[in-house]
C-alpha cells in the first residue's frame, strides 16, 4: 500500500484542499453534466469551458477571486446563448462557435496582460491547465458555496431539466417553462465550469463535466440513477488522480505529473474500461442467445 498511497498524503494540508475542492467539483461537473448531454450541449459547454479562460485570465488582473472570474466570464457567454434566438440546432452551433472565438480572443488578450503586468506572470498555467494543489483555504468557502448552489439548483428543477431535455414538446404541454428551466440549467453549468477549471483549468474542464456523464449514460438508462453513477465516477476518476498526482513525484524522482493530466486520464481509464466492459459483456451474453 505504500506505494500507491505515499507517507503525508492525507496529512498534507494542500492536498487535502484539492481532495475537498476537487471532490466538490468532481461532484457538481458530474451532476450537472448528465442533463447537458441528454440535452445535446455538449459542445456549448466545452464553449463556455474554453470562454471561462478569459474570466481566469482577467481575475488577477482586477484583484478578484479565480472562480468568480470563471463563472461570471461563463455566465456572460451563456447569457448570449440563451439570449439570441435560434431555430434548429445548427444555428446553435453556429451561434457557439461565434461566442468561443470572441471568448477565445479575450482570453488572448488577459493572457497576454498577465505575462507582462508585475504580479500576475504566474496565472496563466494555472488558468489552463489548473493548479489545484496550490488552493488554499480561502478557496474552500467559494468552492462549497458554489457547489451548494449548483447542487440546489439543480435538485429543485431536475424533474422539468431532464424531461424538457429528453422531449421538450412534451415539457411545454405539461406546462414546464422552457426559457425558465433553460436559464437555470445555464447558471447551473456555469457554476460547474468555473469549479472545474479551478481542478483541472480552463482547458480540460469540460472532460470533467462530459467523461463522467457519458460513462453513466452509457451504464444505465434512468437519468435519476445516472446522476449518482456520474457523480460516483467523478469523484473516483479526481481523487484517483490526485493521488497519482501525489505519488509520481516518488515514482517519477521529483519530476511530478500534472494533476490535470492525471485526473483527466482517471476519468478517461474508467469510461472505456466501463463501457468497453459493458460492451464486451454484451456480446457475450449476446453469443450465447444465438447458439
Amino acid at each position: 500500500m505504500s506505494f500507491l498511497i505515499q507517507s503525508g498524503f492525507l496529512q498534507s494540508g494542500p492536498v487535502q484542499h484539492a481532495l475537498i475542492v476537487g471532490g466538490i467539483a468532481a461532484v457538481v461537473a458530474a451532476v450537472v453534466g448528465v442533463p447537458t448531454l441528454i440535452r445535446g450541449q455538449a459542445f456549448a459547454s466545452d464553449a463556455l469551458a474554453h470562454v471561462s479562460t478569459a474570466g481566469g485570465a482577467l481575475a488577477p488582473l482586477i484583484g478578484v477571486n479565480a472562480l468568480t472570474g470563471f463563472v461570471l466570464m461563463a455566465l456572460a457567454a451563456g447569457g448570449m446563448l440563451e439570449a439570441v434566438p435560434v431555430r434548429d440546432r445548427a444555428e446553435r452551433d453556429l451561434l457557439t462557435g461565434i461566442v468561443l472565438g470572441a471568448g477565445l480572443g479575450l482570453a488572448a488578450l488577459f493572457l497576454s496582460l498577465g505575462v507582462t503586468l508585475p504580479g500576475a506572470s504566474g496565472a496563466t498555467v494555472g488558468v489552463l491547465f489548473g493548479s489545484v494543489f496550490l488552493l488554499g483555504a480561502d478557496d474552500l468557502v467559494p468552492a462549497l458555496t458554489a457547489g451548494g448552489l449548483a447542487l440546489v439548483l439543480l435538485m429543485a428543477f431536475l424533474r422539468p431539466i431532464l424531461l424538457a431535455a429528453l422531449d421538450p414538446d412534451l415539457a411545454r404541454v405539461s406546462g414546464v417553462r422552457l426559457r425558465l428551466t433553460g436559464a437555470v440549467h445555464l447558471a447551473c453549468l456555469t457554476l460547474a465550469v468555473g469549479l472545474a477549471a479551478m481542478t483541472v483549468g480552463a482547458i480540460l474542464s469540460t472532460a470533467l463535466i462530459v467523461t463522467p456523464a457519458a460513462t453513466a449514460i452509457a451504464l444505465t438508462a434512468r437519468p435519476g440513477q445516472s446522476l449518482l453513477v456520474a457523480a460516483g465516477l467523478g469523484l473516483a476518476g479526481t481523487w484517483g488522480g490526485l493521488l497519482i498526482a501525489y505519488d509520481s513525484y516518488v515514482w517519477t524522482n521529483g519530476h511530478a505529473w500534472p494533476a490535470s493530466f492525471c485526473i483527466v486520464t482517471a476519468l478517461c481509464v474508467l469510461h472505456f474500461g466501463l463501457t468497453g466492459g459493458l460492451s464486451l459483456l454484451r456480446h457475450l451474453r449476446g453469443g450465447k442467445v444465438r447458439r
